[in-house]
């Protein structure tokens, strides 16, 4: 029987591609890294949701920043039957306005992110999830790609905890 990991997954799906690449950063990279592509894939996101579940996190919510991380939120959120929150990159002109969507003040939250490289976009999520009520101590990133993220978060007393690392990308 041969065993499928999440790793195999992501590069079969194409969302870990190897060869000569320019980040959004600038910067280059031997590897690019799309979990947004591989998470339109029901088979791959539900490996995913298994995977964030079995780091066996205490949480009440779980939290995802737009756009990558709500597809993980939702996915986590069917798996174990807790909510959901949605955080907006930014607010909206209309409607109702604020970042954060969904039961926040006084929740345990778990942040999930599709890849983390310096922490942005966690700190983003984090800021809004504490301005709100909510605690967060943990994120789970599908991929780390090793660049900062975790000292950055812990800095903030938030463990970072990846389901892949960039190295385990490299071996190949």
């Amino acid at each position: 029987m041969v065993i499928v990991t999440l790793r195999d997954l992501l590069i079969s799906s194409e969302a870990i591609r190897f060869g000569d690449f320019t980040l959004a950063s600038g910067k280059k990279s031997r590897i690019y890294v799309d979990i947004k592509t591989a998470i339109t894939n029901p088979h791959i996101l539900r490996e995913i949701a298994k995977e964030i579940l079995l780091k066996k996190i205490f949480f009440d919510a779980v939290a995802g920043v737009a756009v990558g991380g709500i597809p993980l939120a939702v996915a986590v959120s069917l798996a174990c039957d807790k909510p959901y929150i949605i955080i907006r990159k930014e607010t909206k002109g209309h409607g109702i306005s604020g970042l954060a969507i969904g039961e926040i003040a006084g929740k345990r939250v778990l942040l999930v992110e599709d890849v983390t490289t310096s922490g942005g976009s966690a700190l983003f999520g984090i800021e809004n999830i504490r301005d709100a009520g909510g605690f967060l101590e943990h994120v789970v990133t599908v991929v780390d790609r090793n660049e900062g993220a975790e000292v950055v978060l812990k800095e903030k007393g938030v463990s970072l905890h990846p389901l892949i690392r960039m190295e385990d990308l490299l071996d190949e």
